[in-house]
Protein backbone atom coordinates (compact mmCIF):
# COMPACT_ATOMS: atom_id res chain seq x y z
CA UNK A 1 0.00 0.00 0.00
CA UNK A 2 1.36 3.92 -0.75
CA UNK A 3 1.98 6.24 1.30
CA UNK A 4 -1.35 7.86 0.30
CA UNK A 5 -3.46 5.27 0.76
CA UNK A 6 -2.03 4.61 4.16
CA UNK A 7 -2.75 8.18 5.04
CA UNK A 8 -6.25 8.07 3.74
CA UNK A 9 -7.16 4.54 5.36
CA UNK A 10 -6.00 5.29 8.51
CA UNK A 11 -5.23 8.62 9.14
CA UNK A 12 -9.23 10.14 9.39
CA UNK A 13 -9.95 6.97 11.31
CA UNK A 14 -7.43 7.77 14.12
CA UNK A 15 -7.80 10.96 13.92
CA UNK A 16 -11.10 12.13 15.63
CA UNK A 17 -10.79 10.04 18.81
CA UNK A 18 -6.75 11.86 19.30
CA UNK A 19 -9.03 15.13 18.82
CA UNK A 20 -11.51 13.64 21.50
CA UNK A 21 -8.87 13.19 23.80
CA UNK A 22 -6.92 15.94 23.40
CA UNK A 23 -9.79 18.46 22.96
CA UNK A 24 -10.76 16.98 27.09
CA UNK A 25 -8.49 18.15 29.21
CA UNK A 26 -8.46 21.77 28.00
CA UNK A 27 -11.98 22.37 27.21
CA UNK A 28 -12.33 21.50 31.17
CA UNK A 29 -9.60 23.57 32.04
CA UNK A 30 -11.36 26.48 31.44
CA UNK A 31 -14.59 26.05 32.75
CA UNK A 32 -12.84 24.69 36.44
CA UNK A 33 -13.69 28.43 37.93
CA UNK A 34 -17.15 28.10 36.66
CA UNK A 35 -17.72 24.36 38.18
CA UNK A 36 -16.36 25.68 41.59
CA UNK A 37 -18.74 28.52 41.62
CA UNK A 38 -21.61 26.25 40.76
CA UNK A 39 -20.52 23.44 42.51
CA UNK A 40 -18.47 25.12 45.58
CA UNK A 41 -15.69 22.87 46.96
CA UNK A 42 -12.83 24.80 45.79
CA UNK A 43 -10.02 23.27 47.28
CA UNK A 44 -10.81 19.83 45.72
CA UNK A 45 -11.60 20.92 42.31
CA UNK A 46 -8.16 19.86 41.07
CA UNK A 47 -9.91 16.49 41.64
CA UNK A 48 -12.52 17.49 38.32
CA UNK A 49 -8.59 17.08 36.15
CA UNK A 50 -6.87 14.68 38.43
CA UNK A 51 -9.90 12.41 38.49
CA UNK A 52 -10.05 11.71 35.28
CA UNK A 53 -5.86 11.56 34.65
CA UNK A 54 -5.90 8.82 37.58
CA UNK A 55 -8.46 6.87 35.49
CA UNK A 56 -6.49 7.31 32.65
CA UNK A 57 -3.53 6.02 33.95
CA UNK A 58 -4.82 2.92 35.00
CA UNK A 59 -6.71 2.42 31.49
CA UNK A 60 -3.62 3.56 29.29
CA UNK A 61 -1.73 -0.03 30.00
CA UNK A 62 -4.50 -1.91 29.80
CA UNK A 63 -5.44 -1.31 26.58
CA UNK A 64 -2.19 -1.09 25.33
CA UNK A 65 -1.72 -4.76 26.34
CA UNK A 66 -5.37 -5.95 25.36
CA UNK A 67 -4.89 -4.13 22.08
CA UNK A 68 -1.84 -6.05 21.31
CA UNK A 69 -3.89 -9.19 22.06
CA UNK A 70 -7.40 -8.47 20.74
CA UNK A 71 -6.38 -6.34 18.12
CA UNK A 72 -6.72 -2.50 18.76
CA UNK A 73 -9.73 -1.74 16.29
CA UNK A 74 -12.07 -4.03 18.34
CA UNK A 75 -10.56 -1.84 21.60
CA UNK A 76 -11.12 1.56 20.05
CA UNK A 77 -14.90 0.25 19.73
CA UNK A 78 -15.06 -0.37 23.82
CA UNK A 79 -13.64 2.91 24.70
CA UNK A 80 -15.61 5.40 22.27
CA UNK A 81 -18.89 4.65 24.06
CA UNK A 82 -16.96 4.43 27.67
CA UNK A 83 -16.22 8.00 27.30
CA UNK A 84 -19.53 8.84 25.62
CA UNK A 85 -21.72 7.80 28.21
CA UNK A 86 -19.24 8.91 31.25
CA UNK A 87 -20.03 12.34 29.36
CA UNK A 88 -23.76 12.36 29.61
CA UNK A 89 -22.81 11.62 33.82
CA UNK A 90 -20.58 14.64 33.99
CA UNK A 91 -22.90 16.89 32.48
CA UNK A 92 -25.62 15.60 35.21
CA UNK A 93 -23.06 16.03 37.95
CA UNK A 94 -24.64 17.70 41.00
CA UNK A 95 -21.61 18.10 43.36
CA UNK A 96 -17.77 18.27 42.46
CA UNK A 97 -17.71 14.26 44.32
CA UNK A 98 -19.93 12.96 42.05
CA UNK A 99 -18.15 15.14 39.08
CA UNK A 100 -14.65 13.45 40.07
CA UNK A 101 -16.15 9.98 40.13
CA UNK A 102 -17.79 10.64 36.65
CA UNK A 103 -14.21 11.59 35.28
CA UNK A 104 -13.50 8.37 37.00
CA UNK A 105 -15.46 6.61 34.37
CA UNK A 106 -14.95 9.01 31.13
CA UNK A 107 -10.86 8.59 32.04
CA UNK A 108 -11.27 4.56 31.59
CA UNK A 109 -12.42 5.78 27.94
CA UNK A 110 -10.33 8.25 27.44
CA UNK A 111 -7.23 6.53 28.92
CA UNK A 112 -7.85 4.48 25.66
CA UNK A 113 -7.98 7.06 23.19
CA UNK A 114 -4.79 8.07 23.03
CA UNK A 115 -2.84 5.03 23.38
CA UNK A 116 -4.69 3.02 20.37
CA UNK A 117 -4.37 6.09 18.31
CA UNK A 118 -0.89 6.22 18.75
CA UNK A 119 -0.43 2.72 18.62
CA UNK A 120 -3.00 2.18 15.07
CA UNK A 121 0.24 4.73 13.66
CA UNK A 122 2.74 2.33 14.43
CA UNK A 123 0.76 -0.59 13.56
CA UNK A 124 0.11 0.79 10.00
CA UNK A 125 3.24 2.95 9.37
CA UNK A 126 7.07 2.68 8.46
CA UNK A 127 9.57 3.83 11.41
CA UNK A 128 10.90 6.20 9.25
CA UNK A 129 7.40 7.62 8.50
CA UNK A 130 6.65 8.11 12.23
CA UNK A 131 7.70 11.55 12.69
CA UNK A 132 5.81 12.22 9.77
CA UNK A 133 2.65 11.26 11.23
CA UNK A 134 3.68 12.79 14.59
CA UNK A 135 3.78 15.88 12.20
CA UNK A 136 0.26 15.45 11.13
CA UNK A 137 -1.33 14.44 14.58
CA UNK A 138 0.50 17.80 15.91
CA UNK A 139 -1.87 19.23 13.05
CA UNK A 140 -4.57 17.55 15.38
CA UNK A 141 -3.60 18.74 18.40
CA UNK A 142 -3.41 22.38 17.26
CA UNK A 143 -6.97 21.90 15.85
CA UNK A 144 -8.02 20.42 19.50
CA UNK A 145 -6.25 22.07 21.21
CA UNK A 146 -7.36 25.41 19.35
CA UNK A 147 -11.08 24.40 19.71
CA UNK A 148 -10.59 23.83 23.35
CA UNK A 149 -10.14 27.02 25.33
CA UNK A 150 -12.18 29.21 22.97
CA UNK A 151 -15.06 27.02 22.64
CA UNK A 152 -14.91 25.58 26.36
CA UNK A 153 -14.86 29.02 27.55
CA UNK A 154 -17.73 29.88 25.12
CA UNK A 155 -20.25 27.36 25.80
CA UNK A 156 -19.22 28.10 29.72
CA UNK A 157 -20.26 31.32 29.75
CA UNK A 158 -23.18 30.98 27.39
CA UNK A 159 -24.93 27.70 27.74
CA UNK A 160 -23.57 26.37 31.53
CA UNK A 161 -20.26 24.28 32.05
CA UNK A 162 -22.42 21.13 31.45
CA UNK A 163 -22.26 21.80 27.75
CA UNK A 164 -18.80 21.50 27.80
CA UNK A 165 -18.86 17.15 28.37
CA UNK A 166 -22.14 17.25 25.81
CA UNK A 167 -20.07 17.95 22.98
CA UNK A 168 -18.63 14.90 23.36
CA UNK A 169 -21.57 13.01 22.39
CA UNK A 170 -21.65 13.99 18.43
CA UNK A 171 -17.97 14.08 18.35
CA UNK A 172 -17.78 10.65 19.45
CA UNK A 173 -20.72 8.90 17.58
CA UNK A 174 -18.94 10.13 14.10
CA UNK A 175 -15.45 8.34 15.99
CA UNK A 176 -17.17 5.24 15.96
CA UNK A 177 -18.26 5.38 12.39
CA UNK A 178 -14.78 5.97 11.34
CA UNK A 179 -13.40 3.32 13.31
CA UNK A 180 -15.73 0.75 11.23
CA UNK A 181 -13.59 1.97 8.38
CA UNK A 182 -9.89 0.45 10.12
CA UNK A 183 -8.80 -2.75 8.62
CA UNK A 184 -9.64 -5.10 11.98
CA UNK A 185 -6.20 -6.78 12.66
CA UNK A 186 -6.47 -10.07 14.77
CA UNK A 187 -4.14 -9.66 17.85
CA UNK A 188 -1.90 -12.03 19.47
CA UNK A 189 -4.63 -14.13 21.19
CA UNK A 190 -2.96 -16.42 23.85
CA UNK A 191 -5.01 -18.51 26.69
CA UNK A 192 -3.15 -16.60 29.64
CA UNK A 193 -4.81 -14.14 31.58
CA UNK A 194 -4.48 -10.77 32.27
CA UNK A 195 -2.59 -9.41 34.77
CA UNK A 196 -4.99 -8.24 36.91
CA UNK A 197 -3.04 -8.61 39.99
CA UNK A 198 -1.31 -6.14 38.78
CA UNK A 199 -3.70 -3.72 37.90
CA UNK A 200 -4.86 -4.10 41.48
CA UNK A 201 -2.02 -2.57 42.94
CA UNK A 202 -1.37 -0.28 40.41
CA UNK A 203 -4.83 1.27 41.18
CA UNK A 204 -4.13 1.00 44.83
CA UNK A 205 -0.72 2.64 44.31
CA UNK A 206 -1.53 5.34 42.32
CA UNK A 207 -5.00 6.27 44.50
CA UNK A 208 -3.11 6.20 47.93
CA UNK A 209 -0.62 8.85 46.54
CA UNK A 210 -2.99 10.79 45.12
CA UNK A 211 -4.95 10.91 48.08
CA UNK A 212 -1.85 11.41 50.15
CA UNK A 213 -0.97 14.79 48.14
CA UNK A 214 -4.56 15.92 48.45
CA UNK A 215 -4.39 15.58 52.55
CA UNK A 216 -1.35 17.31 52.19
CA UNK A 217 -2.84 20.02 50.41
CA UNK A 218 -4.89 20.79 53.71
CA UNK A 219 -1.91 21.43 55.73
CA UNK A 220 -3.60 20.16 58.67
CA UNK A 221 -1.99 18.77 61.62
CA UNK A 222 -4.57 16.23 62.45
CA UNK A 223 -4.05 14.61 58.43
CA UNK A 224 -0.26 13.77 59.46
CA UNK A 225 -1.22 10.25 60.64
CA UNK A 226 -3.35 9.44 57.36
CA UNK A 227 -0.47 11.11 55.49
CA UNK A 228 1.92 8.89 56.55
CA UNK A 229 -0.54 5.44 56.40
CA UNK A 230 -0.97 6.61 53.03
CA UNK A 231 2.23 7.14 52.05
CA UNK A 232 2.97 3.57 53.50
CA UNK A 233 0.38 1.84 51.37
CA UNK A 234 1.44 3.49 48.36
CA UNK A 235 4.94 2.46 48.63
CA UNK A 236 4.08 -1.41 49.65
CA UNK A 237 1.22 -1.43 46.75
CA UNK A 238 4.81 -0.02 44.67
CA UNK A 239 7.12 -3.06 45.96
CA UNK A 240 4.20 -5.44 45.00
CA UNK A 241 3.78 -4.23 41.53
CA UNK A 242 7.69 -4.43 40.89
CA UNK A 243 7.37 -7.97 41.97
CA UNK A 244 4.14 -9.01 40.20
CA UNK A 245 5.11 -7.40 37.08
CA UNK A 246 8.40 -9.73 37.24
CA UNK A 247 6.77 -12.74 37.19
CA UNK A 248 3.08 -12.46 34.94
CA UNK A 249 3.31 -13.15 31.62
CA UNK A 250 1.48 -10.62 30.31
CA UNK A 251 2.19 -7.40 32.57
CA UNK A 252 0.85 -4.46 32.75
CA UNK A 253 3.79 -2.72 32.93
CA UNK A 254 6.63 -3.76 30.15
CA UNK A 255 9.25 -4.24 32.60
CA UNK A 256 11.48 -5.75 29.94
CA UNK A 257 10.86 -2.48 27.52
CA UNK A 258 11.41 -0.47 31.05
CA UNK A 259 15.24 -1.78 31.32
CA UNK A 260 16.44 -0.23 28.25
CA UNK A 261 17.93 3.29 29.20
CA UNK A 262 16.55 4.87 26.15
CA UNK A 263 12.78 3.72 27.15
CA UNK A 264 12.75 4.65 30.91
CA UNK A 265 13.99 8.09 30.12
CA UNK A 266 12.00 8.41 27.13
CA UNK A 267 8.72 7.67 29.68
CA UNK A 268 10.04 9.55 32.82
CA UNK A 269 10.53 12.57 30.27
CA UNK A 270 6.96 12.15 28.95
CA UNK A 271 5.78 12.01 32.82
CA UNK A 272 7.66 15.37 33.18
CA UNK A 273 6.25 16.90 30.06
CA UNK A 274 2.88 15.75 31.27
CA UNK A 275 3.27 17.10 34.77
CA UNK A 276 4.36 20.30 33.23
CA UNK A 277 1.83 20.79 30.45
CA UNK A 278 -1.68 19.78 32.32
CA UNK A 279 -0.53 21.57 35.51
CA UNK A 280 -0.48 25.02 33.67
CA UNK A 281 -2.98 24.40 31.63
CA UNK A 282 -4.84 23.66 35.13
CA UNK A 283 -3.17 26.01 37.09
CA UNK A 284 -3.47 28.98 34.43
CA UNK A 285 -7.49 29.50 34.24
CA UNK A 286 -7.32 29.87 38.29
CA UNK A 287 -4.71 32.40 38.69
CA UNK A 288 -5.78 34.35 35.47
CA UNK A 289 -9.74 34.54 37.19
CA UNK A 290 -7.75 35.30 40.39
CA UNK A 291 -5.24 37.26 39.21
CA UNK A 292 -6.35 39.00 36.71
CA UNK A 293 -10.53 39.17 36.84
CA UNK A 294 -10.90 37.12 33.32
CA UNK A 295 -14.66 35.75 32.52
CA UNK A 296 -14.28 31.89 31.02
CA UNK A 297 -14.09 33.41 27.31
CA UNK A 298 -11.44 35.58 27.87
CA UNK A 299 -9.47 32.84 29.71
CA UNK A 300 -9.98 30.52 26.88
CA UNK A 301 -8.04 33.30 24.49
CA UNK A 302 -5.45 33.79 26.48
CA UNK A 303 -4.52 29.87 26.29
CA UNK A 304 -5.54 29.58 22.89
CA UNK A 305 -1.61 31.03 22.09
CA UNK A 306 -0.05 28.32 24.33
CA UNK A 307 -2.49 25.44 23.01
CA UNK A 308 -1.45 27.08 19.20
CA UNK A 309 2.39 27.11 20.13
CA UNK A 310 2.22 23.20 21.31
CA UNK A 311 0.49 21.64 17.85
CA UNK A 312 3.30 23.88 15.69
CA UNK A 313 6.49 22.85 17.73
CA UNK A 314 5.26 19.59 17.48
CA UNK A 315 4.85 19.43 13.85
CA UNK A 316 7.49 21.46 12.85
CA UNK A 317 9.67 18.61 15.19
CA UNK A 318 7.92 15.95 13.48
CA UNK A 319 9.21 16.87 10.36
CA UNK A 320 12.44 17.56 11.41
CA UNK A 321 13.00 14.09 13.06
CA UNK A 322 11.77 12.40 9.80
CA UNK A 323 13.99 14.39 7.57
CA UNK A 324 17.05 14.04 9.58
CA UNK A 325 16.67 11.28 12.09
CA UNK A 326 17.58 12.90 15.21
CA UNK A 327 15.65 12.52 18.19
CA UNK A 328 16.71 13.79 21.82
CA UNK A 329 18.49 16.98 20.35
CA UNK A 330 14.98 18.52 20.01
CA UNK A 331 13.91 17.95 23.51
CA UNK A 332 17.28 19.25 24.99
CA UNK A 333 17.17 22.49 23.92
CA UNK A 334 13.44 23.18 23.61
CA UNK A 335 13.32 22.67 27.49
CA UNK A 336 16.22 24.96 28.06
CA UNK A 337 13.56 28.08 26.58
CA UNK A 338 10.34 26.28 28.22
CA UNK A 339 12.15 26.12 31.83
CA UNK A 340 13.85 29.95 31.38
CA UNK A 341 10.72 31.13 30.77
CA UNK A 342 8.71 29.47 33.40
CA UNK A 343 11.14 31.19 36.18
CA UNK A 344 10.28 34.51 34.35
CA UNK A 345 6.62 33.72 34.54
CA UNK A 346 7.18 32.83 38.03
CA UNK A 347 9.43 36.15 38.47
CA UNK A 348 7.19 38.80 36.87
CA UNK A 349 3.69 37.31 36.37
CA UNK A 350 2.38 39.79 37.99
CA UNK A 351 3.27 42.66 36.32
CA UNK A 352 2.95 41.19 33.23
CA UNK A 353 -0.55 42.85 31.27
CA UNK A 354 -3.17 40.33 29.51
CA UNK A 355 -1.48 41.48 25.93
CA UNK A 356 1.82 40.66 27.21
CA UNK A 357 0.94 37.50 28.95
CA UNK A 358 -0.45 35.78 24.93
CA UNK A 359 2.91 36.58 23.65
CA UNK A 360 4.90 34.15 26.61
CA UNK A 361 2.62 31.63 26.40
CA UNK A 362 2.95 30.96 22.57
CA UNK A 363 6.68 31.64 23.13
CA UNK A 364 6.56 28.75 25.79
CA UNK A 365 3.86 26.25 24.01
CA UNK A 366 6.76 26.28 20.70
CA UNK A 367 9.16 24.45 22.33
CA UNK A 368 7.28 22.78 24.85
CA UNK A 369 6.10 21.14 21.54
CA UNK A 370 9.65 19.58 20.85
CA UNK A 371 8.83 16.34 23.21
CA UNK A 372 5.89 14.04 22.98
CA UNK A 373 6.34 13.41 18.83
CA UNK A 374 9.58 12.54 19.78
CA UNK A 375 9.15 10.36 23.32
CA UNK A 376 7.04 8.29 20.87
CA UNK A 377 9.03 7.87 17.91
CA UNK A 378 12.07 7.09 20.10
CA UNK A 379 10.52 4.22 22.37
CA UNK A 380 8.38 2.92 19.02
CA UNK A 381 11.56 2.36 17.35
CA UNK A 382 13.15 0.83 20.49
CA UNK A 383 10.31 -1.54 21.00
CA UNK A 384 10.07 -3.28 17.85
CA UNK A 385 7.43 -4.09 16.17
CA UNK A 386 5.93 -7.02 18.57
CA UNK A 387 5.60 -4.70 21.35
CA UNK A 388 4.25 -1.49 19.30
CA UNK A 389 0.94 -1.45 21.59
CA UNK A 390 2.97 -1.64 25.13
CA UNK A 391 4.99 1.05 23.80
CA UNK A 392 2.88 3.23 22.59
CA UNK A 393 0.66 2.92 26.52
CA UNK A 394 4.04 2.79 28.40
CA UNK A 395 4.29 6.76 27.33
CA UNK A 396 0.96 7.63 27.38
CA UNK A 397 0.72 5.68 30.92
CA UNK A 398 4.10 7.69 32.08
CA UNK A 399 2.40 10.80 30.27
CA UNK A 400 -0.53 10.41 32.60
CA UNK A 401 0.99 9.53 35.79
CA UNK A 402 3.26 12.58 35.76
CA UNK A 403 -0.32 14.63 34.62
CA UNK A 404 -2.09 13.11 37.78
CA UNK A 405 0.54 13.79 40.47
CA UNK A 406 1.64 17.19 38.53
CA UNK A 407 -1.56 18.90 39.06
CA UNK A 408 -2.19 17.36 42.23
CA UNK A 409 1.31 18.41 43.32
CA UNK A 410 1.26 22.32 42.06
CA UNK A 411 -2.61 22.22 43.46
CA UNK A 412 -1.20 21.11 46.50
CA UNK A 413 1.42 23.78 46.78
CA UNK A 414 -0.48 26.62 45.69
CA UNK A 415 -3.39 26.19 48.50
CA UNK A 416 -0.80 24.90 51.13
CA UNK A 417 1.21 27.81 50.26
CA UNK A 418 -2.02 30.18 51.29
CA UNK A 419 -2.75 28.41 54.04
CA UNK A 420 0.68 28.75 55.39
CA UNK A 421 0.53 32.02 55.26
CA UNK A 422 -2.92 33.14 56.40
CA UNK A 423 -6.09 30.67 56.47
CA UNK A 424 -8.64 34.14 56.02
CA UNK A 425 -5.93 34.59 52.85
CA UNK A 426 -7.29 31.12 51.62
CA UNK A 427 -10.66 31.77 52.40
CA UNK A 428 -10.57 35.03 50.29
CA UNK A 429 -8.59 33.33 47.38
CA UNK A 430 -11.34 30.57 47.45
CA UNK A 431 -14.26 33.12 47.19
CA UNK A 432 -12.46 35.39 44.40
CA UNK A 433 -12.66 31.82 42.58
CA UNK A 434 -16.06 31.47 42.85
CA UNK A 435 -17.12 34.97 42.75
CA UNK A 436 -14.93 37.23 41.19
CA UNK A 437 -12.44 39.69 41.83
CA UNK A 438 -15.09 42.03 43.89
CA UNK A 439 -14.23 39.84 46.50
CA UNK A 440 -10.95 41.66 47.33
CA UNK A 441 -12.77 45.01 45.87
CA UNK A 442 -14.19 45.16 49.07
CA UNK A 443 -11.26 44.85 51.58
CA UNK A 444 -9.74 47.91 53.06
CA UNK A 445 -7.03 49.33 50.84
CA UNK A 446 -3.96 48.16 53.11
CA UNK A 447 -5.67 44.68 53.47
CA UNK A 448 -6.43 44.09 49.91
CA UNK A 449 -2.62 44.98 49.09
CA UNK A 450 -1.73 42.18 51.79
CA UNK A 451 -3.55 39.55 50.44
CA UNK A 452 -2.69 40.55 46.85
CA UNK A 453 0.90 40.08 47.70
CA UNK A 454 0.36 36.78 49.03
CA UNK A 455 -1.48 35.28 46.64
CA UNK A 456 1.11 36.26 43.99
CA UNK A 457 3.62 34.45 46.46
CA UNK A 458 1.45 31.32 46.08
CA UNK A 459 1.30 31.75 42.33
CA UNK A 460 5.50 32.05 42.44
CA UNK A 461 5.81 28.98 44.64
CA UNK A 462 3.31 26.98 42.01
CA UNK A 463 4.93 28.49 38.76
CA UNK A 464 8.56 27.60 40.04
CA UNK A 465 7.25 23.69 40.87
CA UNK A 466 6.22 23.33 37.08
CA UNK A 467 9.81 24.87 36.09
CA UNK A 468 11.19 22.23 38.66
CA UNK A 469 8.99 19.48 36.30
CA UNK A 470 10.96 20.65 32.91
CA UNK A 471 14.27 20.95 34.51
CA UNK A 472 13.98 16.82 35.52
CA UNK A 473 12.99 16.27 32.08
CA UNK A 474 15.42 18.66 30.47
CA UNK A 475 18.44 16.39 32.33
CA UNK A 476 16.67 13.13 31.42
CA UNK A 477 16.51 14.55 27.66
CA UNK A 478 20.55 15.56 27.72
CA UNK A 479 21.21 11.93 28.90
CA UNK A 480 18.83 10.47 26.66
CA UNK A 481 21.36 7.10 24.39
CA UNK A 482 18.52 8.00 21.65
CA UNK A 483 20.19 10.53 19.59
CA UNK A 484 18.93 9.11 15.99
CA UNK A 485 16.86 6.75 14.43
CA UNK A 486 18.53 3.64 13.04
Amino acid sequence: MDRRSVFLQVFPSIMLPMFIAVMDQTIVATALPAIAASLGEVGRISWVVVSYLFAGTVAAPVYGRLGDVFGRRRLMLVALPIFMVASIVCAASRSVEMLALARVLQGFGGGGLMTLSQALIGESVPPRERGRYQGYLAAVVVCSNTFGPVVGGYLTQHFGWPSIFLINLPLGLIAVLLTWRLEARPGMRTGKRFDYPGLLLFVLFVASALLALEQIQQMDARAIPVIFALVAIAIGALVGLLWQEKRAFLPLLPIALLRQPAIWRSDALAACHGAALVGLITFLPIYLRVGHGLSATETGLILLPLMIGLGVGSMITGRIVTQTGRLSVFPSYGLIVVTLNLLALALWAPHLSTTMLPWILLWNGLFMGTVMGVVQVTVQSVAGPTMLGAAAASVQFSRSVGAAFGTAIVMAVLFAALAVRDQETARLFANTIQRGGDVLAGLPAGRQATVKAEISEAFRAAFYTIAGFTTIGLALAWSSPAQRLE
